[in-house]
């Protein structure tokens, strides 16, 4: 696409005046209207619901429930419901078995993990939960899945060791171990459904041993129902339908409107997460916010002209301006981030990139020889679909000019997200702006897929996740600190992560921006909701104020 146009601010770049954005009264009159025209297409071919049976919406669309093909964060919210992994991570962060009956057991030498499983386990289809099952799923899922290489990087084999016990092969010790089994793309599928599909997904349903079935699929819409033959406790409404819906308008309007039971944040306009908030602090609304394990980032491509230079890298460190386009683009949603670790994590170090510092970032474009006639000008490449992609480049293009605009030019412009991802690792991006989702709640899962390489040559990968990733930027010793932080626990292990950290920081080939967490706002009729700590809504737990639906063993 071609370049955009700065955005027409002032030099001082002050708050936005009330006539910048919609006002309240507009944004609620046109999610009525938007509301009027669209949902009776979503709610008026459908039967009476009966009680206890809630609506639910989102914007990510859900085009896969086979966990070998999941990657989007809507899929991953409905197999949350659907299916069951080895482990849990609670609201609190306690990490809790459920299929599984106890944590690992590890080898002397840590490479091999015996993990005893849940007796009396049935899937969907009355196939039994055993050992076997397991190991059928977890090959498949290597062999096929789009994120099979979080496990196979890690696992070497799996084999059954008894009827109800597994072990692992570890390619190194590895101690988030338990922490990546609760990822749910892990969840098992029924080996008798899958098995004419071992070498290829299974788009259009699911069957697995969680607390509700696949009823039915309907475009974007799915019915969800209590699996009679669950073995653990019941979920607390009759069933669920899950929406989706990509107009974020309409979203809105439908939970004012009583359209849908509880609206989830993830692609939502930040206005409308605005105002819902709003509604939410004025009693109107309950509003359930997850732990931040989403990063907003811009990726330096490090290895070619000009962010060769590691001065021009830092130097567009210093030159970011990060409390401003979080208040100016996300109205303060999403705080600054100076780290590739989300806060609370261990291994978290929530100052070790570059401070704002215009002054300096002069000084080192200087050193570059840049400035006074001579400015670089850099393309800067966002996500089109994404709105806030846009806002962000656009703001952070008019602060440049504000503060260096003798040093630095931005040239702005968007590409779609699949494209962009795709171009990403071909290295055609000077600068690009996008986001990291970890899977699980451990730093190796932020660290590793930004900074991992197979192959280097100095501080350049030449094959890994780091060229994958952008940056194409390694150095001499990284990649063993990256495995050993990865054998070690505790105090030692935080020690290393934090300097894992700040070594990348001292090159920049990545900028954080911003840290994101997942929302949900329901209608004051259901009990407030809540998520567990890997991010996702524990749809089981939804129920209305006067009404639990299904009974609990």
């Amino acid at each position: 696409m071609g370049a955009l146009r700065a955005l027409p601010l002032p030099l001082s770049l002050p708050a936005p005046a009330p006539s910048h954005r919609p006002s309240r009264r507009r944004i609620a009159a046109a999610a009525s209207l938007i509301a009027a025209l669209l949902l009776p297409l979503l709610a008026g071919c459908q039967p009476r619901r009966p009680a206890g049976l809630l609506i639910l919406a989102g914007k990510s669309r859900i085009d896969s429930l086979d966990p070998a093909a999941a990657s989007r964060v809507g899929v991953l919210q409905v197999l949350s419901a659907l299916g069951d992994p080895l482990y849990a991570i609670s609201s609190e962060g306690r990490l809790e078995p459920r299929l599984a009956t106890a944590l690992p057991q590890l080898s002397a030498d840590g490479l091999r993990a015996r993990i005893p499983l849940r007796a009396g386990v049935r899937f969907h289809d009355g196939t039994p939960f055993d050992a076997a099952a397991l190991v059928f799923s977890l090959e498949r899922f290597m062999a096929i899945g789009t994120l099979g290489y979080q496990l196979s990087d890690r696992v070497k084999r799996v084999r059954a060791t008894g009827p109800l016990e597994i072990e692992l092969e570890l390619r190194q010790p590895f101690s988030p171990l338990p922490r990546l089994l609760s990822a749910i793309f892990l969840t098992p599928v029924s080996p008798s459904a899958y098995r004419a599909h071992q070498g290829k997904p299974l788009a259009e349903r699911f069957v697995g041993t969680g607390p509700y079935r696949l009823a039915s699929t309907s475009g974007q819409q799915l019915r969800l129902l209590p699996w009679s033959g669950y073995w653990g406790r019941r979920p607390r409404n009759s069933g669920l339908v899950i929406v989706s819906l990509s107009n974020s308008t309409a979203l809105y309007g439908a939970l004012r409107s009583g359209e849908i039971d509880l609206l989830l944040s993830s692609g939502l306009e930040i206005d409308h997460q605005q105002a819902l908030h709003r509604e939410a602090r004025a009693g109107r609304l309950h509003e359930a916010v997850g732990p931040s394990l989403n990063i907003g980032l811009l990726s330096l491509r490090s290895d070619q002209p000009p962010l060769q230079d590691r001065r021009l890298r830092l130097a567009l460190a210093h030159s970011l301006d990060r409390r401003t386009i979080s208040e100016r683009v996300s109205l303060g949603v999403r705080p600054p981030l100076r780290q590739l670790v989300p806060p609370g994590l261990p291994g978290s170090d929530p100052a070790a990139w570059p401070a704002y510092d215009p002054a300096r970032a002069r000084s080192l474009f200087r050193q570059a020889g840049y400035c006074e006639g001579k400015p670089l000008n850099l393309p800067l490449t966002f996500r089109s679909d994404i709105p806030s992609d846009r806002l962000f480049a656009l703001t952070w293009q008019a602060q440049v000019r504000r503060d260096l605009g003798d040093c630095l030019q931005l040239e702005v412009s968007g590409m779609e997200s699949t494209t962009a991802y795709d171009q990403l690792g071909k290295g055609t991006l000077p600068l690009f702006f996008y986001d990291w989702s970890g899977d699980y709640p451990d730093a190796e899962n932020f660290l590793v897929p930004l900074l991992g390489c197979e192959k280097a040559e100095g501080d350049r990968c030449l094959k890994g996740n780091a060229a994958l990733s952008g940056s194409f930027w390694s150095a001499p010793g990284l990649e063993q600190l990256l495995i050993r932080s990865s054998s070690l626990e505790g105090p030692e292990r935080e020690g290393l992560l934090r300097q894992i950290q700040r070594r990348t920081a001292a090159a920049s080939p990545y900028l954080p921006v911003w840290l994101m967490a997942p929302v949900a706002w329901a209608r004051p009729s259901l009990a407030p909701p809540r998520f567990d700590g890997a991010g996702w809504l524990v749809l089981a737990d939804l129920h209305s104020q006067s009404h639990s639906g299904g009974s609990r063993r």
